[in-house]
This record gives C-alpha cells, sequence and structure tokens, in this order.
C-alpha cells in the first residue's frame, strides 16, 4: 500500500494557466480514498518536454511510493503539426523497468491515447489522460485494481484503459 504519492500534471497549456488543472482534486480525493492515511501531494505541472518529464519523475520516484501522472496520453503531435506535443507516455516507456501499456484508436477526439503502467525502483508510476471525464474513469478503474491486487500492473493497466474506452463508441 502507497504512504506517499506525487499527482505530476503536464502540459504546456496547464503551465501557461490557459488550461485550469480540475483533475489533480479529484485524483487526490480518491488517493485518499484508498488510504486515508496516505501523503498526496501535487507538483507544479511540467512542460511536455520528454527530458523534463523524465528528469521530474525520476526525482519523484526517490521520494514517493507512487506517482500519477495527468495529461500526455494523446498521440498529438505525431498525427498533427497542429496538435500539442504529448511525451507522458514516452517518458514512461523510456525509463520503467517493468510496464504494461495499453493503447486506444478512434474519432472520440483522441486519434490515439496510450496508458502505461509501471515501476521505476519500488514506485508505482501511472499515467491518466487529462480531459476530467477520462481522467475519472481511469483512476477510479485504478483504485478497484489496486486495491485487489496492487502489484499486478498489467491487470491495473487494462482495467484504466477499458474503463476510458467505455466513455466513448467507436475505440478499438
Amino acid at each position: 500500500m502507497f504512504t506517499k504519492a506525487v499527482i505530476i500534471p503536464t502540459g504546456d497549456e496547464l503551465k501557461a494557466g490557459i488550461v485550469l488543472d480540475t483533475d489533480s482534486p479529484m485524483i487526490m480525493q480518491t488517493l485518499l480514498s484508498i488510504n486515508g492515511g496516505c501523503e498526496v501531494r501535487r507538483i507544479a505541472p511540467v512542460l511536455d518536454r520528454q527530458e523534463l518529464i523524465e528528469s521530474t519523475i525520476k526525482k519523484m520516484a526517490s521520494q514517493n511510493d507512487l506517482i500519477v501522472m495527468i495529461g500526455g496520453s494523446g498521440g498529438g503531435h505525431r498525427y498533427s503539426s497542429t496538435l500539442g506535443k504529448d511525451f507522458t507516455h514516452s517518458s514512461l516507456e523510456e525509463i520503467l523497468e517493468e510496464k504494461h501499456s495499453s493503447k486506444m484508436y478512434g474519432k472520440n477526439g483522441h486519434m490515439w491515447c496510450k496508458l502505461v503502467c509501471g515501476k521505476l525502483g519500488d514506485t508505482l508510476v501511472i499515467n491518466v489522460p487529462g480531459p476530467f471525464d477520462e481522467a475519472k474513469a481511469a483512476i477510479g478503474a485504478f483504485k478497484q485494481k489496486y486495491i485487489e491486487n496492487e502489484n499486478d500492473l498489467k491487470s491495473i493497466n487494462t482495467a484504466m484503459m477499458e474503463a476510458v474506452k467505455a466513455k466513448y463508441s467507436n475505440v478499438y
């Protein structure tokens, strides 16, 4: 069971104050409902730069049992130059030692979405999409599967993606 958790929002739009972070308070509440005695904090948003995201995760992993990344799960700039840069999932794939990931394709505003669940040392690291309804679905699924078996990374990841997919039709 985690005793120290950190929430890390990502995105140039959050850092610039263009978009309000409504996900962090909801995620904090969910984490506290899993373990009311844990310490949960949120750090300032990290810009969408892979090296910044990776260095932040590494630093926070040395201080926490659980890291929840918000945003950066889409394909963004990989599909269109008009879309923002999304590097959270790339960063997680690069630095996590043991990991499971799942992808979603569709016509739901996300042409592509990738969620990753893994370990960096003893620290569990997950990411949730930025849109509130998707983040809420993903963290709710995380809660259920984590309580069932906190070490089953594949089940946690699969449940989180299935919860996000359930928000939409026309995805696969």
